[in-house]
């Protein structure tokens, strides 16, 4: 059985690709979320999906499925061992669908092997064990909740307390009294920790580790997360999809310059290179980091194409990053390749929602990218043409999107223009958009 990791906040449009795509034949989910109707909606989805069979509810509404009766399913002992005896390190563990620079989201094959791999050499690294005990607040869908905290967790025998969802106020009292000794957040959320009245009183000293990861961190919140948790080691820590979890980590030595200034180095026995238009590049040459290791993922889930533009015949994963690498392993980051950007810790691709947009009747083109948002790091703000003489809302789009969005990848903000900056052949130039585009700015909900 292949887990395929979905989140409460996808919308139809997401699931009913995710699942057909997957082959996924059953769901488990609670019956809402956030006073969004999920049973609702997969009762709706089961009737659309022929694959879709069963749809179990940890909070089953009356005469549905729940979890127990999951539970109380028969089971052929004698079937289950053989299937065991089958899994090996290249069986397919986990689908995690991630969104693809083609707006349609890919499923990284997460392997039993490439997962242990990726989870032991974050082990390993920071020398866990039985006596550490870790904030369970990363989403479950993504590697950071799947990976580097509960199968993390389960090979160094410690503890996970998990949350439902991430608030300062929360992980503030999670420390104060759960006993964390190791935190790993995007920088966004150290920014609302620390800004926290409560914060002030915390004692921090139970930390061993405090780890950011997900964007890069300015010298100066490294310094202020430095001073805030003074008995913890901090670290940088990078790792995707499609390497199953961290494949780059500080060294514990590195000073705090080098972990304000890199991502770190390879853990495990991960290789790392710098590759350009000449090939394989020298120490300090800029190029797109490649990974090869056990913690690369098989491909993408029935997606042949997909898979063999981002994973070479011999092993080596295209992450899309631009970096360098020093001749000591220290790698820094330069830029994104693709036109990703990170919201609040969430990875958004904007041709995704590109695509949604031009599909409401009012919009013609659009055309998005991140800007710098001194809460979520980055937001979405989307250039809109207009599709005839009727100019769409910023209400109406919000709706439109929120509809059929997980809602960190729903539009922060607006720009209504006549035009788009073209290349000579069509395209786009998004480069240029921020600088040449002097409309107005209409923010969501203002």
């Amino acid at each position: 059985m292949i887990l395929v990791t979905l989140n409460v906040r996808y919308r139809r449009s997401e699931l009913t690709y995710m699942l057909s795509h997957s082959g996924a034949k059953a769901v488990l989910t609670p019956a809402s979320n956030q006073n969004f109707d999920l049973a609702q909606l997969y009762g709706e989805l089961t009737e659309e999906l022929p694959g879709l069979m069963e749809v179990f509810y940890f909070d089953p509404p009356s005469g549905m499925p729940g979890y127990s009766d999951l539970l109380a399913g028969d089971a052929d002992a004698a079937a289950l061992g053989r299937y065991r005896s089958e899994v090996g390190g290249e069986t397919p563990a986990v689908i995690l669908f991630t969104s693809g620079t083609t707006g349609r989201p890919k499923g990284a094959t997460i392997t039993h092997g490439s997962i242990i791999a990726s989870a032991q050499a974050q082990v390993d690294h920071f020398g866990l064990n039985e006596n550490d005990r870790l904030a369970g607040h990363m989403p479950f869908n993504h590697v950071g909740g799947v990976t580097c905290t509960l199968v993390v967790s389960l090979l160094a025998r410690s503890s996970a307390a998990l949350m439902e969802t991430f608030s300062p106020k929360a992980t503030i009292e999670l420390i104060r009294s759960g006993g964390l000794t190791f935190f790993l957040g995007v920088p966004t959320m150290y920014v609302l920790i620390m800004a926290d009245p409560s914060f002030a009183s915390l004692d921090t000293s139970m930390l061993r580790y405090i780890v950011a990861g997900g964007a890069n961190v300015e010298p100066r919140l490294c310094e202020e997360i430095a001073r805030s948790f003074p008995n913890a080691t901090l670290c940088n820590f990078y790792g995707l999809s499609e390497t199953s979890g961290a494949c780059i980590i500080s060294p514990l030595d590195d000073s705090l310059e080098q972990v304000s200034s890199s991502l770190g180095a390879a853990i495990g026995d991960f290789s790392l290179r710098a590759f350009g238009a000449s090939g394989v590049l020298g120490s300090d040459e800029e190029g797109e980091l490649q990974v090869r290791g056990e913690c690369v993922v098989a491909g993408y889930w029935a997606d042949p194409s997909e898979t063999s533009k981002a994973i070479s015949d011999d092993g080596w994963l295209s992450t899309g990053d631009m970096v360098t690498i020093s001749k000591d392993g220290h790698v820094t980051l330069k830029g994104r390749k693709k036109e990703m950007f990170i919201q609040g810790g969430y990875n958004v691709y904007p041709v995704e929602v590109e695509n949604l947009l031009t599909s409401h009747p009012k919009v013609a083109m659009a055309a998005g990218i991140g800007v710098a948002d001194q809460v979520l790091g980055e937001v979405g703000r989307y250039y809109v043409v207009p599709r005839g003489s009727e100019l769409p809302t910023v209400a109406e789009l919000d709706e439109f999107c929120r509809e059929r969005l997980a809602n960190y990848k729903v539009p922060r903000e607006y720009v209504f223009v006549e035009e788009l900056p073209l290349t000579p052949v069509g395209k786009i130039q998004k480069a240029i958009l921020a600088s040449t585009v002097k409309a107005p700015v209409q923010k969501v909900g203002k």
